[in-house]
């Protein structure tokens, strides 16, 4: 099974994991709406809504551009149904959008805050509660649909709070949408799982946080690569899990992950966070 005319909603797609995501979605001829803030150069981070898609049409696929804040849940439900009557429906639903604050509790704005609830978990679930019935259309006509979030395993253990409770709190939130929403539409046929790096990967985004050399990370391509493989199993018997990126290429044979390393010969990688 291949990605071949799916039609794919990815959230936050301009840019790093999300865009990776989706060209390697667009090499099999996947049908790709990127929604996302950024439609004019950011001063500082690379790639717009735009640039994103001309990426995406380079790599075989076809490509929709929406400017779209996950904030606001008009814009949602507008930008789900712009991508829907454009491709005919959608088949995937990828929430890729998050925001990051890695601040300790005395030192976390109500702004930050708030930003990360309502981007992180607000976002997660308006987004997928406005693709569930395309979704459920794409089940009835066979066409094997998913929601794949990009969020941690659930842990209780209390170190991965200590450091960033509000961060660790809105990853969490998307991982409960996850956990909850695989047994909500089990019976609809439709897949719900998140999906998370073993190690930092080296993205823009990542570039920013004082002290990360990402010599010491991993490409997006591991992870774009880990949810082609998701994408393309059985909805009906793929639902519900928490995976992990290496993981996922293991359980295909795919051990040598040298390809990934920024570095080639690194080792000694930056772990990311809530993996115990």
């Amino acid at each position: 099974m291949d990605l071949k005319g799916k039609r794919i909603f990815i959230t936050g797609g301009s840019r790093g994991i999300g865009l990776a995501i989706a060209k390697r979605a667009a090499q099999d001829g996947a049908k790709i709406a990127i929604a996302a803030k950024t439609s004019e150069p950011h001063p500082t981070l690379p790639g717009t809504i735009h640039t994103a898609a001309k990426e995406i049409e380079a790599a075989g696929g076809e490509a929709l551009a929406i400017q779209c804040d996950i904030r606001d849940e008009e814009a949602i439900v507008a930008a789900m149904q712009q991508a829907a009557e454009a491709f005919g429906g959608i088949d995937i639903l990828i929430n890729n959008a998050s925001a990051i604050n890695l601040t300790p509790t005395e030192k976390t704005p109500a702004k930050r805050f708030d930003l990360m609830m309502d981007v992180n978990v607000r976002g997660t679930f308006l987004t997928s509660q406005a693709a569930i019935p395309y979704l459920k259309e794409s089940a009835a006509a066979g066409r094997n649909p998913h929601i794949l979030t990009l969020s941690p395993p659930l842990s209780m253990n209390p170190k991965w709070f200590r450091p960033h409770v509000a961060y660790t709190i809105s990853k969490y939130g998307m991982s409960m949408c996850v956990l909850g929403m695989a047994q909500e539409f089990k019976r609809d046929g439709i897949a719900v799982n998140a999906l998370w790096p073993r190690t930092a990967i080296d993205t823009a985004a990542l570039a920013m946080i004082p002290g990360v050399d990402t010599n010491f990370c991993r490409t997006t391509e591991i992870l774009a690569d880990a949810a082609h493989i998701i994408l393309t199993r059985e909805s009906a018997s793929t639902t519900g899990n928490f995976f992990v990126d290496d993981e996922v290429l293991a359980s295909e044979g795919i051990t040598d992950l040298e390809k990934y390393s920024v570095k080639p010969g690194t080792t000694d990688f930056l772990l990311d966070f809530f993996l115990d």
